[in-house]
């Protein structure tokens, strides 16, 4: 079927259309890491601050690798529709907040002058947790790795310290205002990190420069799989840019602003004083579940999240990890409810309109884990309490990045971690022993338990016995009344 390509002048009927009219000269915000979970979730607010009045906020969209993205929008004058997927049919919107996207390898000075120009105020960032280049069981910079080693050698950038160190250095030189930098990705404190491992760049680099920026914590929270070709087949035209999510989306901004910014409250963003409980809650309760339907249910040959949500026995360990493991590390907090939340996040993920591919969320694994499940397991030993649930989910992520189902393993450790496995020969005690040990992912209070090592050995020895069904009810099985 010939359709037209997505164009101003060919917006179908039944897609929301701008609310605003475009001025693609202003761009107040520059956005490293376009990627589909920007475009569903940052820009959607932006646009929807546009839509209320604030002018001169459109984004200037960076990727950091691939002009796919850039190739997929600049020739649609950068719209693209946002599909909100639910039992009830999809929603579509037009979005036109982004007003040109740069491919940082083609065109480094380019990226630079938008960071350093003068009406950008903001830099937000979704460069998925590997992009901050942190060691894994800490919160250093990884000044070995080549990337950063690059950047400190004063060449054109490749990573986003190289990119904000030369940028402030030129807004310093030429009088620019302060800017403020804005994590949207999953990992803890994710400003107060960002702003850490800029400032070990800065220092290691020897070239001081004032102290003109501010990196407030977020959370953020919206579903956004992969696009896939059958995706874009059935729009009701040709739109390259398509991304397709939920219907719910959220973001926590902790107001700490350098400078002005745009009204992202009228799209339902919430400015606080603490970020802190908001961002544990989803880690814990949403991604570390997210990340234990993936491993575990791949290991159960589920393909996507309601496929496995929907499995009985994966479902009753997921209830047991989020009601008797994570929830019970989380402090009370005003407006949270957790039982609540977590009953919200299984109809979620039970959503067969909006097909979630668990291969997806199982990548990178290594830089989630530790927020995910290894802190919460940290906290509960040092009070006395076992976490059999999370205890298979980490097993079940051994599992998978020994490469014992024949799938390629996506983790910027995968050589290592395969490694392990062939120096120990696949057993299952040697394996747990040189994970926790030399992976560089588990954190010195899990490696120097007097429990939690012996525990990881013995669930991966019973999980690899090959009866993994067993172990889940097993765990699962209702305590025994006295």
């Amino acid at each position: 079927m010939n359709r037209p390509r997505l164009s101003p002048g060919s917006v179908p009927a039944g897609v929301a259309p701008l609310g605003y009219a475009r001025d693609r000269a202003t761009s107040g915000i520059v956005h490293l890491g376009i990627g589909a979970f920007h475009r569903a979730h940052q820009a959607v607010y932006t646009d929807d601050a546009l839509a209320a009045g604030d002018a001169g906020w459109g984004i200037t969209a960076v990727s950091l690798r691939s002009p796919s993205t850039r190739d997929a929008l600049m020739p649609q004058d950068c719209l693209y529709m946002v599909e909100e997927r639910s039992a009830a049919g999809p929603a579509r919107r037009l979005i036109g907040a982004i007003n040109t996207v740069l491919v940082a390898p083609e065109a480094p000075e380019r990226v630079i002058a938008a960071l350093a120009d003068p009406a950008v105020h903001i830099v937000t960032l979704t460069v998925t947790e590997k992009g901050y280049y942190r060691e894994p069981a800490g919160d250093g910079l990884l000044f070995d790795d080549p990337a950063i080693v690059h950047d400190l050698s004063g060449a054109a950038p490749r990573t986003i310290f190289g990119y904000l160190a030369a940028a402030l250095d030129r807004r310093q030189a030429e009088g620019a205002g302060p800017l403020t930098l804005l994590s949207c990705d999953n990992l803890s404190g994710n400003g107060d990190l960002l702003d850490r491992l800029l400032g070990a760049f800065l220092a290691r680099r020897g070239r001081p420069v004032e102290r003109r920026w501010t990196c407030p914590n977020t959370m953020v929270d919206r579903i956004v799989p992969r696009t896939t070709a059958a995706d874009r087949d059935g729009a009701p035209v040709d739109d390259h840019g398509l991304v397709v999510t939920e219907p719910f989306r959220q973001w926590v901004i902790e107001d700490r602003f350098a400078g002005p910014r745009p009204r992202w409250e009228v799209g339902g963003a919430q400015i606080v004083a603490d970020v802190h409980p908001f961002e544990l809650a989803k880690l814990r309760l949403l991604n570390g579940s997210h990340s234990t339907l993936a491993y575990v249910g791949l290991l159960l040959g589920h393909t996507y999240v309601h496929q496995a949500v929907a499995d009985p026995a994966l479902a009753a360990l997921l209830r047991r990890q989020i009601e008797d493991e994570a929830m019970p590390t989380l402090a009370p907090a005003a407006g949270l409810d957790y039982g609540a939340y977590a009953d919200a996040l299984l109809r979620r993920f039970d959503n067969p309109a909006l097909p979630h591919r668990l291969d997806q969320i199982a990548s990178d694994g290594s830089q989630k884990i530790p927020q995910r499940w290894l802190a919460a397991m940290v906290e509960r030993d040092a009070r006395g309490l076992a976490s059999p649930a999370y205890l298979l989910a980490l097993a079940a992520w051994i599992v998978h990045v020994g490469g014992a189902a024949g799938r390629p393993v996506d983790d910027p450790l995968a050589g290592r971690l395969a490694a392990i496995w062939r120096v120990m020969s696949g057993d299952p005690r040697a394996v747990a022993a040189a994970m926790v040990s030399e992976s560089g992912v588990f954190p010195d209070a899990f490696r120097n338990s007097a429990t939690l090592p012996a525990a990881l050995a013995a669930t991966l020895t019973r999980l690899m016995d090959g009866d993994p069904r067993g172990l889940i009810a097993a765990i699962t099985a209702p305590a025994p009344i006295d």
